[in-house]
C-alpha cells in the first residue's frame, strides 16, 4: 500500500472517531444498505448496522435503493459509528428524518436482518417479520434469494 493511500486511510479513520455521533448531508446513495455522508469537507461512505439489501442487478436491488434515497438523499444524517467493514467503509445506525434508516429498510421490505451481524434479540427482527407477513417489498416474491447466498453463487 502506497503511503499516500495508506495516509489517507488513516485521515478518514481518524476524522470519524467510533465513539461520536457525527451529523452530515447524504450526497450519496449506493445501493439499498451504503450510502455517503458529507461531514465537513469530508465523504464518508457508511454501511448501514444490522442489515443486507438485495445487491443493485438483483430483484428489488433498484427499488430497495430507490427506498434509501427517498428517505435520506440530501438530508441531515445522524451517524453513530459502530465499526468498519473490510472494505474501510464505516458501518453505523444512520438516522435521515428523525427515523432509523436500518428499520426503515427492513420495515418496507427493502432488506434482511444481517442475522451475522445482528443480536438474535434486535428490535429488526419484529420488523422483518410484519413485513414477511404483509408481503412488503422482497417479500411479494415467492423465493426472495438473501443477498449473501446471491452473492456466493457469484451473480
Amino acid at each position: 500500500m502506497s503511503k499516500a493511500i495508506l495516509g489517507a486511510t488513516l485521515a478518514v479513520a481518524l476524522s470519524f472517531p467510533a465513539w461520536a455521533d457525527t451529523t452530515g448531508v447524504v450526497v450519496g446513495v449506493h445501493d439499498g444498505d451504503t450510502l455517503t455522508v458529507l461531514v465537513g469537507k469530508q465523504q464518508v461512505k457508511v454501511r448501514l448496522a444490522e442489515i443486507d439489501a438485495p445487491e443493485l442487478r438483483q430483484a428489488f436491488g433498484n427499488r430497495s435503493r430507490q427506498s434509501l434515497a427517498d428517505l435520506c438523499f440530501q438530508q441531515s444524517a445522524k451517524v453513530e459509528q459502530i465499526a468498519r467493514d473490510r472494505y474501510g467503509r464505516s458501518v453505523g445506525k444512520v438516522e435521515c428524518a428523525g427515523m432509523d434508516a436500518s428499520a426503515h429498510q427492513i420495515a418496507t421490505g427493502m432488506a434482511w436482518v444481517f442475522d451475522r451481524y445482528s443480536k438474535p434479540t434486535s428490535p429488526l427482527y419484529r420488523l422483518q417479520d410484519g413485513a414477511k407477513a404483509a408481503k412488503r417489498g422482497l417479500w411479494a416474491d415467492s423465493e426472495p434469494v438473501p443477498p449473501w447466498e446471491w452473492r456466493r453463487a457469484g451473480k
